[in-house]
């Protein structure tokens, strides 16, 4: 009997239209989805950025400066001080030893003593090494010898002389022979003093034997172990004696600034002058500036200006590179704003000024002298007026502004490092409040800061701190 399943017709695969209708419905579920996802994206990103940078609408329009609805951007300020200002000159040198000596040895001979530690500080005449005297005494001791034999000669030779002479008075010798014996006495003294000029070369030579410090200063690394056999054709020499106390610095300014500096040392003023180290963060060292060079350099268009320091503490090393930073003048009552505050676009050089209903005004101004910090402005500005110093990056004229004074501002900073609980407080003003104070260190570094799930921004600042406690203070979005 037939097998029933035999005659039962093969499963054959679906036609090639079904897979590839359900290949499209896929890829369609894939694009809705990604557009859903970019749809809420946007949605919650796009009022906080037209809030923070003032471009979304226009004013009064949501988003714009000052529209209802619109977030102010803040920023930190700064008041138009007026004061003294000291004008300085800044330059980079390199400090320089008064004194460099290379203890050399001056005789050749074994080296049986180094009575030195390396980098301690020496005295001149201190005696750092000594070298086997045992030959140059042997020397000394042979020209002494010489020199005793010699002068014997001559004083045998001088009173044959006085002899011959009392008996040329009595006509009992022939005058030659009296001036023969004239000429041995001047021939045995050119030997004694030949003698005497041999026994002071040998005791100079024995004296050599001990290395004597030439220069009082900082003594360095030893370059030669006793035992060794040194010489005076050594070029490392033994050691090398650096004087730091004082030390100079050699530096460099433009050659524009050169006749403010000769016209106080031509008057016989001091300059006085302060040695910061590499980052211009410490200051290392305080002195006076001693002379400048004879020539500008063609080159760079700068002259070389060299400065004294005590350098009591040893801060300043030799070789060392510092920022140098001169005192030429001061400016009273000068109208002074922080450097962070000047901004420089196509109008030229400006600030930006909030006015008392914390409006943002663009107002260019003039520049004089500036000490690295503190900028003079010589028009443009009046004291008691507020300059944005941190923040400008998203101003534009018109803005309104939530101003952050910098001393809020590091109060805000503090529980910054603070974990995030549930126990902070969520109301929408805290958190806005730490927004601000936060927001305006981004401002050069940065740019915009992060955005949250509900739609708020934190900007991060330099250490990252605030951004932190931006994220930990903003209220969380319901689920």
């Amino acid at each position: 009997m037939a097998n029933p399943e035999e005659h039962q017709p093969a499963k054959l695969p679906p036609p090639p239209k079904a897979a590839s209708r359900r290949r499209k419905l896929i890829a369609a579920a894939l694009i809705l989805l990604l557009a859903g996802g970019g749809w809420y994206w946007y949605k919650h990103r796009t009022p906080a950025a037209g809030g923070a940078n003032g471009s979304r609408g226009g004013p009064g329009g949501p988003g714009g400066p000052g529209g209802p609805g619109g977030q102010r951007s803040p920023v930190v300020v700064s008041t138009v001080a007026q004061r003294n200002m000291d004008v300085i000159l800044n330059g980079l040198g390199n400090v320089t030893p008064v004194a460099n000596v290379t203890v050399r040895a001056q005789v050749s001979g074994p080296l049986l003593k180094v009575l030195f530690k390396e980098g301690q500080m020496v005295k001149a005449g201190d005696v750092l090494a000594e070298i086997d005297p045992r030959p140059f005494q042997a020397t000394l001791d042979q020209a002494v010898g010489t020199l005793a034999r010699d002068r014997a000669l001559l004083e045998n030779a001088r009173l044959d002389q006085r002899r011959y002479r009392t008996l040329l008075g009595q006509d009992s010798i022939s005058s030659q022979q009296v001036d023969t014996q004239d000429a041995l006495v001047r021939q045995y003294e050119g030997v004694v003093k030949t003698d005497q000029a041999n026994v002071d070369s040998a005791r100079l030579q024995l004296g050599y034997t001990r290395i004597i410090a030439p220069a009082s200063g900082r003594i360095g690394l030893r370059q030669v172990d006793p035992g060794n056999i040194v010489s005076t054709s050594d070029t490392n020499g033994i050691a090398l004696i650096t004087q730091i106390q004082p030390i100079a610095v050699l530096y460099t300014i433009p050659e524009d600034n050169l006749p403010s500096v000769l016209k106080r040392l031509h008057a016989g003023e001091t300059i006085p002058v302060q040695a910061w180290d590499r980052q211009a963060r410490n200051r290392l060292a305080e002195g006076t500036l001693l002379t400048t060079d004879n020539q500008i350099d063609t080159t760079t268009g700068t002259v070389k200006l060299k400065a004294i320091f005590q350098n009591q503490d040893g801060l300043l090393f030799p070789n060392q590179f510092v920022n140098m930073r001169t005192k030429v003048d001061t400016i009273e009552d000068a109208t002074v704003v922080p450097v962070a505050a000047i901004q420089r676009g196509q109008q030229g050089t400006f600030v930006y000024v909030v006015d008392d209903s914390s409006k943002v005004k663009v107002q260019v101004v003039a520049l004089g002298p500036s000490d690295g910090e503190r900028t003079v402005v010589t028009k443009g500005l009046q004291p008691g007026q507020r300059v944005v110093i941190d923040g400008a990056d998203r101003l534009k004229e018109g803005m309104t502004v939530e101003t952050v004074d910098p001393a809020a501002r590091a109060a805000a900073l503090v529980p910054a490092s603070a974990p995030r609980g549930r126990g902070r407080r969520r109301d929408g003003g805290a958190s806005g409040a730490a927004g601000a104070s936060g927001v305006p260190g981004a401002s050069g570094a940065h740019g915009e800061g992060r955005r949250h799930r509900d739609g708020a921004s934190a900007a991060a600042t330099d250490g990252g701190a605030s951004a932190g406690a931006a994220a930990g203070a903003a209220p969380q979005r319901p689920q």
